[in-house]
């Protein structure tokens, strides 16, 4: 029996489900973007019907932190509500992850940042969204993005693919190659310029959680078979939707593919220089995980900020304590690791 079932990324079901799984040749997660623009759905599957797949249940966390300022319990008050690590979600997501290895394809990550790959084609339908930007009618927009082509029509693009979405590489096909993006449910062709072939030995064993709902990041590593050491929970802060600077921290799960001793920002509206964000990991579009702002004229970093853990503040980033931001940026291997958004 199918069960379609929602990715840890869709408000209510992701608090009570999140990542579940099937017992069948495939197991899909839907990412839903919750926004006024039209929904980013996706759905994931496994490749391989014959290999057991491990469910939440086959997951144990280990609390062993390697970074221990800052730390949030399990469960902990905020205002007059109670907040938490949805520990429920991350293992049936984890277990997810794990799953998702055991292909033999090649990897791939979508890439085009800041349009360095060049500005993708329209789609055959798109629409403006509240930022007046052009748009696929799932909500993913133009800027930054991939596009993506149905097998029987290489001429007009039919949808995007987010910067930092990874793939497995299915073949190729003249100028195109075919993909499988781990948070689609169909095959992809996308043109080679977008494309980032990673290295054979790659495997995801660290794994950063970022709750929008409640504000908070964790990060697990892969230590063996279903075991998962916690080596960190804070208090961070997300992007806000608020047109035309600000946009939420986009749902799903991404390569984390840069980083910035400081990655300097610019002033809304302007080419001028706002100051800088220290520890910037990148892992899609503009969004980066990174310490407290540092704005004009200050240069010395800030440690720690009110804010953090409160309601969503950031441009699309994801803002910690510095110190934890400099510890995700140690700790978390450039092209191997992984950032989970959910709700």
């Amino acid at each position: 029996m199918k069960h379609s079932v929602l990715f840890a990324c869709i408000a209510i079901c992701l608090i009570l489900a999140g990542c579940r799984h099937r017992q069948e040749p495939s197991v899909p997660i839907a990412v839903a973007v919750q926004e006024v623009e039209p929904k980013d759905t996706a759905v994931l599957e496994f490749p391989h019907p014959k290999q057991t797949l491990l469910t939440a249940d086959d997951i144990t966390l280990t609390k062993e932190l390697l970074y221990d300022q800052h730390t949030l319990e399990d469960t902990y008050p905020y205002k007059d509500t109670v907040r938490s690590f949805k520990w429920d979600v991350i293992r049936n997501c984890l277990a997810y992850i794990e799953n998702m290895q055991t292909d033999t394809a090649k990897w791939v990550v979508l890439q085009n940042y800041k349009n360095l790959n060049k500005e993708a084609p329209l789609v055959r339908k798109f629409v403006r969204n509240a930022y007046r930007r052009v748009s696929d009618t799932l909500g993913v927009e133009r800027y930054q993005s991939v596009p993506l082509y149905l097998p029987t029509d290489t001429v007009v693009p039919e949808r995007y693919g987010r910067d930092g979405t990874i793939a497995y590489l299915r073949g190729e096909e003249g100028s195109f190659c075919r993909i499988h993006p781990v948070t689609f449910e169909e095959e992809w062709l996308a043109p080679r310029r977008y494309l980032k072939q990673l290295v054979d030995s790659t495997v995801f064993n660290h794994v950063v959680f970022v709750d929008r709902l409640d504000q908070n990041i964790a990060t697990l590593e892969h230590v063996g078979k279903g075991e998962w050491k916690i080596r960190s929970m804070n208090p961070s802060t997300t992007g806000r939707h608020a047109p035309p600077y600000a946009q939420e921290t986009p749902l799903g799960m991404y390569l984390i593919q840069q980083k910035k001793t400081r990655m300097v920002f610019l002033k809304d509206g302007s080419a001028e220089t706002g100051g800088y964000a220290p520890y910037a990991s990148r892992f899609t579009n503009g969004a980066y995980i990174h310490g407290v702002p540092v704005n004009v004229p200050r240069t010395s970093m800030i440690e720690y900020s009110w804010s953090l853990g409160t309601t969503p503040r950031s441009h699309m980033c994801v803002r910690n304590a510095t110190s934890h931001a400099k510890f995700v940026f140690d700790w978390a291997p450039t092209e191997c690791s992984l950032v989970v958004v959910i709700e």
